[in-house]
């Protein structure tokens, strides 16, 4: 039995996709559906059963939750701007706290999301490894209530029990949900279809030029290969980054999509919100030394992999 918690989320729904494609069926998903169309994510993907989440919790919390083989924990909150400091801790720290203790009474794999965003402005390095993590500074809270958790797993010594993942920029099908924390190829796809620009914002970097600032984006169906692999793999326990490895700027993704559109294209910075100024990471690349010694993985570019998603774009598909 596998318990997928954010399982009709974007990276939830795309990794049920690929349990799916590899025959597996039993599967309980767990999530928040609210006011969402997330829903239409799990639309023609197997699974036995769906709990809502603060159901899970009570089943957990009374031990009259299905004993698990395996827990994938990839449901929180990942809005980067949202201010609210008591849910995050809640929603991030405290409820992955207790489902990892739920996973290891049951002796089941417990395979867990982190975030590219705990490691801050990149003044350490972008490397997986304890040392580094315990000196992480995240700039916005989000980052924190991530950090806490990693912190949490070394703290406990339980590096060699757990699985995490620190996702760095994921973009691809399954997305359409998330509002503001949409990637920017599935935000600004129509606009630039009907339009021919795209607006990027602006550098407050003397040293970086607009729409220089980089991100190693990483497709859907690459992130959820290699988070398999982990899966099924249980011996291959610790935190590991998940990335290309290969930093590309912003205006490098929109000159991608004009490919993939056959258009010439035009690029606009625009202002970005002041009060999200010191928050925003100029610069991140994902050591993957750590994984790639466990799984050899090549990495299609970034123009094939936006020339693949924008197929699902102009069909309002899912995977």
């Amino acid at each position: 039995m596998i318990i997928l918690t954010g399982g009709a989320g974007f990276i939830g729904s795309g990794f049920l996709w690929k349990l799916n494609q590899m025959g597996v069926q039993d599967v309980i998903v767990v999530d928040n559906l609210v006011c969402t169309e997330k829903w239409r994510n799990l639309a023609g993907k197997r699974f036995i059963d769906y709990i809502p989440k603060d159901k899970f919790l009570s089943l957990v919390e009374s031990n009259k939750a299905p004993k698990p083989k395996k827990v994938v924990h990839l449901g929180a909150c990942s809005l980067t701007t949202l201010q609210d400091a008591n849910y995050l801790i809640s929603n991030n720290y405290e409820y992955s706290k207790k489902i990892a203790l739920w996973a290891l009474r049951h002796k089941a794999d417990f395979l867990y999301a982190s975030s590219a965003a705990t490691y801050g402005g990149g003044e350490h390095g972008y490397q997986d490894d304890p040392a580094t993590t315990f000196k992480l500074k995240p700039l916005n809270m989000y980052g924190y209530s991530k950090q806490l958790f990693d912190l949490w797993v070394y703290h406990n010594h339980l590096e060699k029990k757990v699985t995490g993942i620190k996702f760095f920029n994921v973009f691809g099908p399954n997305e359409y949900h998330k509002g503001e924390m949409m990637s920017l190829v599935c935000k600004r796809f129509r606009e630039v279809k009907e339009t021919g620009v795209i607006k990027l914002f602006k550098s407050y970097r003397d040293d970086v030029p607009d729409g220089e600032q980089k991100r190693d984006f990483i497709y859907i169906k690459d992130a959820v290969e290699l988070m398999y692999y982990l899966f099924a793999n249980s011996a291959k326990t610790g935190i590991f980054n998940l990335g290309t490895g290969e930093a590309r700027s912003w205006n490098d993704l929109a000159r991608a999509l004009f490919s993939a559109l056959g258009i010439q294209g035009k690029i606009e910075y625009i202002d970005r919100p002041e009060e999200l100024r010191g928050k925003y990471q100029y610069f991140t690349q994902a050591h993957m030394a750590k994984l790639q010694k466990q799984k050899k993985y090549r990495f299609q570019s970034l123009e094939d992999r936006v020339k693949d998603y924008a197929q699902y774009l102009v069909n309002n598909a899912y995977l």
